[in-house]
């Protein structure tokens, strides 16, 4: 269930002082009535995903959960993507983008999304903008899976702007390991010659916008006009606002026969930082940066910003949204299972000895420039 709008956590019928002083508790109220088909759309076992309690109730054994599973947490957020989403006046599809940024970090732990909750915070509400998003959240819930059973939407006038309609949003996901099954990353199975497998990414995903946004200003392009780096008629804030890729099913799919020993979601940091997340001490990446094709919106940016092959490789994805640890015995099936359920595959590298600090080793990238 979501729970209804703060509006600055007060009371009143959403007139008199109170109005006058910046919150709409009548607005508030129709946001709860337009979004309710919204957020049932993501009723699922376990949750009937209805609007107007105090908490939100998951029913674990509804689920399928028979015994008590390990519970794991994420939490995050858009970042200054919004931006470009205000500028666009686009909102639906950030939405989108912060169920994938939680849900991504769930499933490579091995973790089932079950649940998610968002909080809208703005200077004052717009309902349309604020349906628009709830929307997406909830297109991102039904897409990994996971009931959206709770939400704040708090009208903030004086912490907020109260002009043009900014707005924060963040979101938090809890996800279901099974007993007896084995929480990812395996780092006790994982050796000297194992495959790394990735999975291609939407474009930027939800990832160095601040840095994305100063590219594009300085180049002087305007967000409404055409894209230099697309053939399509898309405009630069429409390409922009591609949402981030959500791999909850695909990953799901292949984690459940256990031919998965560890996966890495690559978010900021990129490759360097988020590889080694799920490697042993002992153990590193050796990754050939020629073996993918890196999206177009990241060549132009790469090239356009003057950007240092590390730091391009530290900032963005590079376009892989997923890079998985997988034995050699199981890689052709693993391949042909994500291929299957629609996913864009790369064999890129292997393990190694660990011989120095790092914990992955990005080749060629002299090809990049």
């Amino acid at each position: 269930m979501e729970n209804q709008p703060s509006s600055d956590e007060a009371g009143g019928n959403g007139g008199g002082a109170y109005q006058e002083a910046g919150v709409s508790i009548q607005s508030g109220n129709e946001l709860v009535n337009r979004i309710k088909p919204h957020v049932a759309s993501t009723a699922r076992p376990g949750a009937s995903a209805t609007i107007g309690g105090f908490g939100g109730l998951f029913d674990l054994a509804s689920a399928g959960y028979s015994a008590s599973p390990s519970l794991i947490g994420a939490i995050d957020g858009v970042g200054t993507k919004l931006m470009v989403a205000h500028a666009m006046n686009k909102h639906d599809t950030v939405g989108i983008d912060l169920v994938a940024m939680n849900v991504n970090d769930l499933v490579v732990q091995g973790a089932e999304p079950i649940f998610f909750l968002d909080c809208f915070s703005c200077g004052k509400l717009d309902v349309n903008v604020a349906e628009a998003f709830v929307k997406g959240v909830s297109a991102g819930c039904r897409e990994a899976g996971c009931a959206l059973i709770g939400g704040e939407t708090a009208e903030m006038p004086g912490l907020f702007s109260s002009k043009g309609g900014t707005y924060d949003a963040v979101g938090a996901a809890v996800g279901a390991v099974a007993q007896g099954r084995t929480l990812l990353p395996d780092k006790e199975s994982m050796e000297v010659g194992d495959v790394l497998v990735g999975l291609g990414s939407s474009g930027c995903h939800s990832n160095g916008f601040t840095l994305v946004r100063s590219v594009v200003e300085k180049a002087g392009l305007s967000y409404h006009e055409k894209s230099p780096w697309e053939d399509t008629d898309r405009s630069v804030g429409e390409s922009l606002l591609t949402p981030t890729r959500i791999y909850v099913r695909s990953l799901m799919g292949v984690a459940s026969q256990n031919l998965i020993k560890g996966m890495a979601h690559i978010t900021g940091g990129g490759l360097t930082e988020n590889v080694p997340r799920m490697l042993p001490e002992n153990l590193a990446a050796d990754i050939d940066v020629k073996t993918w094709e890196v999206p177009a919106v990241l060549q132009w940016l790469r090239s356009t910003g003057k950007l240092p092959n590390e730091e391009f490789a530290r900032v963005f994805n590079t376009g892989l949204g997923m890079v998985l640890v997988v034995g050699k015995a199981n890689v052709a099936q693993t391949i042909r299972e994500l291929e299957a359920a629609g996913e864009t595959v790369y064999t890129v590298g292997k393990l190694i000895e660990r011989t120095g600090e790092a914990g992955c080793i990005l080749r060629n990238m002299h090809l990049w420039s």
